[in-house]
C-alpha cells in the first residue's frame, strides 16, 4: 500500500513537501507517480519517478516548481512543492504507475493528502 502525508494549508508562494510511504513492495521496483484532484475534475498526473533509473517527469503546470525524489532506505517518495499557487489546491495522491490509466491498478489508491494554497 501507499500512504500520503504532508498536506497542509499554506500561503501562496510557500512550500510543502509531501511524502508517499510504500509498504509491501520497494519503491525502486516500480515507477511512482504523483497525481492531484480537485472536486468535480478528473485526476491529473503531475509527476513521475522511475523505479530503477530514477528518471523524473513533470506536467507543464508544475515543472520548475515541483521536484520528485525517492529515498530507498525509507521506502518513501517525496514531492517537494515550491512557489505554490492557489491553483495547486487539491488532494494529492501517489500511485504505482505514472498515468491515470494504469495508476491504482497494481496498488489501490490511498486516501491522499489535502493541499490548500491561500491567496
Amino acid at each position: 500500500r501507499l500512504a500520503e502525508s504532508g498536506g497542509d494549508l499554506v500561503q501562496s508562494g510557500g512550500s510543502l513537501r509531501l511524502s508517499c510511504e510504500a509498504s509491501g513492495f520497494n519503491v525502486d521496483e516500480y515507477a511512482i507517480g504523483w497525481f492531484r484532484q480537485v472536486p468535480g475534475k478528473e485526476r491529473e498526473a503531475i509527476s513521475c519517478i522511475g523505479g530503477s533509473d530514477g528518471n523524473t517527469d513533470y506536467a507543464l503546470s508544475v515543472k520548475g516548481r515541483f521536484t520528485v525524489s525517492s529515498d530507498k532506505a525509507k521506502n518513501t517518495v517525496y514531492l517537494q512543492m515550491n512557489s505554490l499557487k492557489p491553483e495547486d489546491t487539491a488532494v494529492y495522491y501517489c500511485a504505482v504507475g505514472c498515468s491515470t490509466t494504469v495508476a491504482g491498478l497494481l496498488v489501490p489508491w490511498g486516501q491522499g493528502t489535502q493541499v490548500t494554497v491561500s491567496s
